[in-house]
């Protein structure tokens, strides 16, 4: 009996194919060629069979996928406002324009105008985090896990830092608090135990190889019960005593109170600088708004021990960040501006009413299949901030019919864009909350695709 396999297509003859030319003069040579090889092999692989719609088909969704970028646009339906998986925090108008506008040309990253002469790009953001923090001194690098590891490079290198067990944290990717502490250079000295930690064990611990006291907010996970640990202006007073500085890591960097939307727990960027802290470390994708980056404010002294750090080039930003952060950063001149404009923050701050409006527009695109309802149900933080907290929110939950309903998120996952939902309840639920406004239309029609 003849192997099927035998009978294969060469490449060339595909290639050379009425139905597959006019790709090679939509897209470059080397990706239809590529396609053609991957779906040849893939036929090979399946006995030999041709594909069951023909080989000018397939070709054409292989060109397709390949030609797609790996880094796609989505819409969040989740309800997880910081959705690490999904980049976290969306931009502002104003730092997507910014960011544009650097992008499409040459900037002054580097560049003294006044002077005409080199600057330096530390100088980008500083004044606006002095202004909107008030904090003496500021620097920004590239993501808030460098921003600790810069800091405690600068302050503890070839000494101890002490910090309390119960603050150990691990963040994303597997990455923990002792194992950037290591690489530092720093010595690890842990005191106090997982639930309580006392000023008393701060003391014990101290000697003459102390360079640092280090705390870090717990903002992924929440300890309750029979806990106890040390208000960050105890530890700054104990350290200047002793003549070493106090570094706070307060993770999320929160520079607006949210505590009369129900968010509370999470230590504001205005009294980590009040708590007398030397050196303060925390994200700006996170509650600040803007994109990924890590921000360090401080003393004038710390600051500068940090810019003068060999790291300090390692984890540098660049333009792009600095122009959105700049960007997101003025818009906190004015709170309320701040909270309209910046998409977590509105997120975070929405009416509950105005949730089900919108709840509403999509459910209208549905409710014609007799499948879909609107109710009750919770949105999260997400991020790593405020742990536990609960939003209050309307969903519009679907029954598949005859779907599963991982098949149909499988579906809403290969529209244009995707729509990334998830189940409760053996029922697809989509929460309006993380819809962007702009993006009802194209979730409706991803619904009833």
């Amino acid at each position: 009996m003849t192997d099927p396999r035998r009978h294969l297509p060469a490449v060339d003859a595909l290639l050379d194919s009425p139905g597959i030319a006019p790709l090679i003069a939509a897209h470059p040579r080397s990706l239809v060629v590529r396609a053609v090889r991957e779906t040849v092999d893939a036929a090979r692989a399946n006995g030999g069979n041709a594909p069951a719609d023909g080989w000018d088909a397939a070709v054409r969704r292989s060109v397709a996928r390949l030609a797609a970028p790996s880094l796609q646009p989505v819409i969040n339906a989740t309800g997880v406002v910081l959705h690490t998986n999904l980049g976290r925090a969306p931009l502002a108008p104003a730092a997507i324009a910014a960011l544009a506008s650097v992008a499409a040309g040459y900037s002054a990253l580097e560049y003294d105008l006044g002077r005409g002469a080199r600057g330096s790009r530390h100088a980008h953001c500083r004044d606006l985090l002095v202004e909107v923090t008030g904090a003496p001194d500021a620097l920004v690098v590239n993501n808030a896990a460098g921003a600790v590891l810069l800091a405690l490079s600068a302050l503890a290198r070839g000494g101890a830092a002490i910090v309390s067990r119960g603050e150990l944290v691990e963040i994303g990717g597997s990455f923990r608090i002792p194992d950037i502490m290591a690489r530092s250079g720093a010595q690890l000295v842990e005191v106090g135990t997982t639930n309580r930690t006392h000023a008393k064990d701060y003391e014990k611990a101290l000697t003459a190889e102390s360079r640092l006291l280090l705390k870090v907010h717990r903002s992924n996970f929440e300890l309750r019960g029979f806990t106890a640990d040390v208000p960050a202006p105890q530890l700054a007073a104990l350290a200047h005593a002793r003549k070493i500085p106090f570094l706070y890591d307060v993770g999320s960097g929160l520079l607006l109170d949210l505590a009369r939307w129900g968010l509370t727990g999470e230590p504001t960027v205005a009294e980590a600088v009040a708590s007398g802290a030397d050196l303060i470390t925390f994200s700006g994708d996170k509650l600040l708004g803007g994109p990924q980056a890590g921000i360090l404010l401080g003393s004038a002294e710390a600051i500068a021990a940090c810019r003068a750090d060999p790291i300090a080039r390692t984890v540098r930003a660049d333009k792009l960040t600095l122009a959105a952060l700049e960007a997101t950063l003025a818009l906190y001149r004015d709170p309320e501006t701040a909270r309209r404009e910046i998409p977590v923050l509105r997120m975070l701050t929405e009416d509950l009413e105005s949730v089900k409006r919108r709840g509403e527009a999509l459910l209208n695109g549905v409710q014609r299949r007799g499948e879909a309802e609107l109710v009750m149900g919770e949105s999260e933080v997400g991020g790593g901030s405020f742990p536990g907290a609960k939003l209050p929110t309307w969903l519009v939950a679907i029954t598949p019919g005859h779907l599963t309903p991982d098949t149909y998120l499988a579906r809403l996952r290969s529209a244009e864009p995707p729509v990334i939902a998830r189940i409760v309840a053996d029922r697809v639920v989509l929460d309006p909350r993380t819809i962007l406004p702009d993006q009802i239309d194209a979730t409706v029609r991803a619904l009833n695709a």
